[in-house]
């Protein structure tokens, strides 16, 4: 993964998100999970939160430590609080790749008792020109992956199964009060230089030959080309928020 590129074109999370999650935990202690580049994490010390990172890409790492965010080379799974307690454990875009129940009971042992547990993701709704030609030279591209474009839902749907296991591993954890969702609508407008940018670190193209990402570009940038050169993504940028409780294991 290219950590700049990361960076510099992965959008970052709703102010009304990173307020509210403030706003229910007890104090301003974060340990920031998957933290990645440090895109949320700087938004959290923007808001007054000290943050802790938690990521087990090397590269992502030393890039969120560059950009001012302490960040510890780990999986959650794996990775020793050593006694140290947090007042809320965010994940933007990561937590998909935890155990639902490990993770659960790793932060419900990181969290003081009212902590909160956040785990948050963008769900974007791509024009259907856009999405039709990035479908469309993918299979043509990688006929074998795994990721099958053309038969996915929407990108809410999608992720509402995610959301519904992290909750039962929330629940099979224990510790922890009724999760709970959190919705926030926004939008943005991207020319195609920006949209192609960002493609490549998207997951279906991650594992791709250089020629054939160039190859996908070209047709996603062409379906740009004929809407004008840009268009306005809506986001819907979903939560599911647990509270510990006194009696986590």
């Amino acid at each position: 993964m290219d950590a700049e590129r990361y960076d510099r074109t992965r959008p970052a999370y709703p102010g009304a998100l990173v307020e509210r999650i403030v706003a229910a935990a007890p104090g301003r202690d974060l340990l920031d999970v998957g933290c990645g580049t440090g895109i949320a994490a700087r938004q959290f010390q923007a808001a007054g939160c000290t943050v802790l990172g938690v990521e087990p890409d090397v590269r992502m790492a030393v890039f969120a430590r560059r950009s001012g965010v302490e960040t510890e080379v780990s999986t959650l799974e794996a990775w020793d609080p050593a006694g140290r307690r947090f007042d809320a454990v965010v994940a933007g875009t990561a937590w998909h790749w935890i155990d639902p129940v490990a993770g659960a009971a790793k932060a419900a042992q990181a969290l003081r008792p009212g902590g909160l547990l956040a785990a948050f993701w963008h769900t974007p709704d791509l024009p259907a020109e856009v999405a039709e030609a990035f479908a469309t030279v993918y299979a043509r591209v990688a006929p074998d992956s795994p990721f099958d474009l053309r038969a996915a839902r929407s990108a809410l749907d999608a992720y509402q199964t995610i959301i519904g296991r992290v909750g039962d591993g929330i629940r099979e954890a224990g510790g922890f009060g009724e999760p709970e969702q959190w919705r926030f609508e926004w939008e943005r407008t991207y020319t195609r230089d920006e949209w192609l940018d960002q493609l490549p670190t998207q997951g279906p193209l991650t594992r791709l030959a250089a020629d054939k990402v160039a190859e996908v570009l070209d047709s996603v940038g062409a379906a740009i080309d004929a809407l004008g050169g840009a268009f306005t993504m809506p986001y819907t940028t979903v939560a599911i928020v647990a509270k510990r409780t006194d009696d986590a294991r």
